[in-house]
């Protein structure tokens, strides 16, 4: 960007007549200055202009002016820089700040829920999840059910179906599978420490992959599946199909896609399914988990911190989320001596799943004393049919 420089002007004054105005003038000068810096913002720490741009400015500053009015002058010194060039007792004062930029925050984006309205749902429990399913395990009657039959994405739950499918597979967990570059994120840009070209065993990547929900360890799972990738998806929807899951719909095996789709009576399906399984068990309920990889130890943890809670069962969890498909949660949990699978989509707030699941706990303890026929009023109630 071209700077603006400032012109020698010739001055028949006298040296003592000069030094004489200077004075005068700086009790004119440092008071507004003074006040001018109190509005200002702090100066930046760092000079942003270039040394090309810095050179420039102190050239201009060291040549004389005749006038009081010309003892500052402002020179752009680079894009959002501006050098402030000051006289004072003789001496020239460069001083480099930067104006601060006013960044216009992007809409959030929608989630396949709130575009179809389905957060106005109302019910007495005041949840942020647009679709809800509580269904007792053991008899099947349903507690709670909000929008159950939506159809949404349903992010990485899709690893629940991933990790039931590489279990029942019994596949050596022992098998060392390299990360590659078809591994990486092209959905979401998402990050991984699981640089391309780490090592880790079967056993190792499912277990990441259901415990805090690691992208490439899943997509690694389904491309070294026997058959491929191709056929490690079909055999997710032939599954999905044999448990009677005909609202679903995989395209690949981490739920990055939004494509991925569900609805939550589909997936109480599947959580029923896996919660029978000891393998996915155990790993979606393990807390934290070390690997090593290379000279390096990665500590993972779990994605979802009722797992550490003293005062929750869970049998069986998995959670996720991408913009598409809002907060989501499943779980399998014992809750007043009875086995219960709920299912949270499209929750509101990062906190919200949690916050919807608390919220259910503490409505079936309170009302695991009613009478049958109050419970399923209330119940009737809650669902809005």
């Amino acid at each position: 960007m071209p700077e603006a420089r400032l012109h020698r002007v010739s001055s028949p004054v006298s040296p003592l007549f000069r030094l004489a105005a200077v004075a005068l003038c700086a009790a004119a000068f440092l008071l507004p200055a003074a006040e001018a810096a109190k509005r200002e913002a702090p100066a930046a720490k760092k000079s942003l202009a270039s040394s090309d741009s810095k050179r420039k400015i102190a050239a201009s500053a060291s040549k004389p002016v005749r006038a009081a009015a010309a003892e500052e002058k402002s020179v752009r010194g680079g894009r959002n820089v501006v050098a402030t060039i000051r006289k004072k007792n003789g001496k020239t004062v460069v001083a480099v700040q930067r104006r601060s930029v006013v960044r216009v925050a992007e809409p959030a984006r929608l989630s396949y829920g709130q575009m179809a309205g389905l957060h106005r749902t109302d019910d007495v429990l005041d949840l942020k999840s647009s679709a809800a399913l509580v269904i007792d395990q053991d008899t099947r009657e349903v507690l709670f059910s909000k929008n159950d039959h939506a159809v949404l994405p349903i992010a990485s739950l899709t690893k629940l179906m991933t990790g039931v499918l590489v279990s029942e597979a019994k596949l050596p967990m022992d098998e060392m599978i390299t990360i590659t570059q078809d591994d990486v994120d092209t959905e979401k840009g998402s990050s991984s420490r699981l640089r391309v070209g780490t090592t880790l065993s079967r056993g190792e990547l499912l277990h990441l992959a259901l415990m805090s929900s690691e992208n490439r360890a899943a997509h690694a799972l389904g491309r070294t599946y026997p058959g491929g990738l191709a056929t490690f998806v079909s055999m997710m929807n032939a599954k999905a199909r044999a448990i009677g899951m005909n609202d679903t719909h995989y395209v690949e095996p981490t739920g990055l896609s939004f494509h991925n789709q569900s609805s939550a009576q589909d997936l109480a399906l599947l959580v029923n399914i896996a919660s029978t399984d000891a393998t996915v068990r155990e790993l979606t309920t393990s807390p934290n988990y070390q690997v090593e990889v290379g000279n390096r130890v990665l500590q993972y943890n779990t994605t979802n911190r009722l797992v550490k809670n003293p005062d929750w069962d869970i049998g069986v969890q998995k959670t996720g989320y991408i913009s598409e498909a809002g907060q989501c949660l499943v779980m399998q949990v014992k809750i007043a001596g009875r086995k219960l699978i709920m299912v949270f989509l499209d929750s509101a707030g990062k906190f919200s799943r949690i916050a919807d699941a608390e919220r259910v706990r503490r409505w079936v303890e309170a009302t695991q004393f009613m009478a049958p026929s109050i419970q399923n009023v209330a119940s009737q109630h809650i669902a809005g049919d």
